[in-house]
């Protein structure tokens, strides 16, 4: 029986004011998206219109979900309005599940126009969670400042989007489903394809997964605790982890992805502890490796990865408020550091033109030049090689990398949830006691420690690539020890308030004075953090709502 061309529809509407996208997309409470008439319409039509119709006109693009709740929806809404705009093939993971690393790679490996990610990465999920929508590119890395301004200049004057409502997938069935559209000479076509499979291939050619599987399957087997916290990443670890590499089933748990996460925001730090794309390591006896020490272990020990062995090591790089612990590795293999601020955009230009190899966040991000994102499941088996290699423990491994290079301590202070304007004019009257000229020689005297001020500024960053300068990335102060406080804003939140970040660093050469605790080192530095900030006053909190 034939069928009928599905009909191409036409929906008036008008813009919304706070569509521009932030660092990891745009991100808002899971209810302003369901529950705002056209308002998921209406970004989806902005991010497709504001892609060259040229190029628009047949592409392939990729989706995929974190799977928290409503991401069924908007991907069948996505569906309906790429084929209505042209768009001529769409690659979606099994039950719309990919994880950002896999979106990463599958655009790069089919060169795919670019992916849309329903996530909101490490913010609560659930109806009364977070939701987001995020671009990458063809590159495979998320969209540039550029990309993000065509975007949110579409938003405001969009008055209409297009759409087949008739147009239904079935997200379960893996192969290619094809549709006849109105107006279209060519079929429609969704492929849904393994979520695992093809990132799975990526990591077998970078990993000797046979030194890894001997490591957890041998006499001496090394017995690893994989927490999936119910993300997307769950999946992926019970096939690469327990079936291809031989890990105990009971090994890894939480890894059925749910709509809410299990009722826990998907974040790995102390409070929470493998996220969705981010990672923490646990050595035995609860030890704790920083992210900021893990990339720096991982740069020193790059040779035990039979990828880079290959293809050798260009440069690192980590974003501004990331300790320098990595720049000590760099310097010591005399290659290349860059400073980047926040988003792991900024470390998309620097491996596309070979400058990078290895780059990293304080906030549990950390990933190479394989792909254009930040990769949790890479890490820990980074981790796994590098044991494998050295036949050492996780606290062996650190507290010798510490003796050779010496020991950033370092922590960060969460304020989240602040009234926007107070978290504002707090920073702005902070930069202004930092500009003063006075404050580059002062020094301030907590205890028996006194800190004498080398320099402060507003990190500003051109990129060496295309020459973009990106401006206002965060407040720094560095003493002349090393030591340095950094105050910034962060951009990742779902629209509930402002986040301050307060971050302090000190560098230890002494190895008798390696094993102190961490909050002990830096009280001072937290003392004139919160003297010259006055956040407690200003803000009414007692403390941060969170310490990493």
């Amino acid at each position: 029986m034939e069928t009928s061309p599905i009909p191409v529809v036409t929906v008036q509407t008008a813009p919304f004011e706070d569509q521009r996208p932030g660092t990891n997309g745009l991100r808002r409470k899971t209810a302003v998206f369901e529950g705002k008439k056209n308002y998921l319409q209406n970004y989806i039509q902005s991010l497709l219109s504001s892609i060259d119709l040229r190029d628009r006109q047949g592409c392939t693009m990729v989706v995929g979900s974190d799977g928290r709740y409503f991401s069924r929806a908007a991907t069948e809404v996505i569906v309906q309005m790429a084929a209505a705009n042209g768009i001529g093939r769409l690659v979606i993971g099994h039950n719309g599940l990919l994880s950002t690393p896999a979106v990463s790679c599958i655009i790069r490996k089919i060169k795919a126009i670019g992916g849309i990610i329903l996530t909101a990465s490490h913010n609560p999920g659930g109806p009364s969670g977070d939701f987001g929508i995020k671009f990458n590119v063809a590159n495979g890395g998320p969209s540039t400042d550029t990309v993000m301004e065509r975007i949110c200049q579409v938003s405001r004057t969009l008055e209409e989007y297009a759409i087949c409502p008739d147009l239904h997938i079935d997200l379960s069935r893996l192969g290619r489903q094809e549709f006849d559209l109105e107006n279209k000479f060519k079929p429609f076509r969704v492929e849904i394809v393994d979520s695992v499979e093809v990132y799975l291939q990526l990591l077998r050619n970078i990993f000797d997964f046979s030194a890894i599987k001997s490591l957890l399957t041998g006499p001496d087997q090394l017995k690893i605790h994989i927490d999936a916290m119910n993300g997307v990443m769950g999946p992926y670890i019970r096939r690469i982890l327990c079936e291809e590499l031989g890990a105990p089933a009971n090994s890894a748990v939480n890894c059925v992805p749910l709509e809410d996460f299990g009722g826990r925001p998907p974040e790995p730090n102390l409070i929470y502890a493998t996220s969705l794309d981010r990672y923490m390591i646990l050595g035995e006896n609860g030890f704790f490796v920083n992210p900021s020490d893990s990339v720096a272990i991982m740069a020193a020990n790059l040779s035990s990865i039979p990828y880079f062995r290959q293809l050798g090591v260009k440069g690192f790089a980590r974003s501004m408020a990331t300790s320098t612990a990595l720049d000590r590795v760099a310097k010591a293999l005399k290659l290349a550091l860059y400073e980047t601020p926040t988003g792991w955009r900024y470390f998309g230009n620097l491996m596309d033109t070979g400058r990078c190899s290895l780059c990293g966040e304080e906030s549990f991000g950390t990933g190479s030049d394989h792909i254009r994102e930040k990769d949790g499941l890479w890490s820990v088996l980074m981790w796994l090689s590098i044991m494998a290699a050295r036949k050492q423990s996780v606290e062996q491994i650190v507290k010798e990398h510490w003796a050779k290079f010496g020991r950033n301590y370092f922590c960060r202070f969460d304020y989240e949830g602040l009234e926007p304007r107070a978290a504002f004019y707090l920073m702005r009257d902070l930069e202004s006691v930092m500009s003063d000229k006075a404050f580059t020689s002062q020094k301030f005297a907590v205890g028996d420690h006194v800190y004498s001020v080398e320099r402060a500024d507003n990190f500003e960053y051109i990129d060496p690539v295309d020459g973009n300068v990106a401006r206002n990335q965060g407040l720094r102060i560095v003493f002349t020890d090393a030591s340095r406080l950094v105050f910034r804003m962060s951009g990742s939140g779902g629209g509930t308030g402002a986040t301050v970040r307060i971050y302090a660093e000190s560098f230890e050469r002494d190895p008798e004075r390696h094993n102190r605790e961490t909050q002990v080192v830096l009280g001072p530095l937290i003392a004139i953090a919160l003297k010259i900030s006055n956040v407690h006053e200003r803000t009414g909190r007692r403390g941060p709502n969170v310490i990493t």
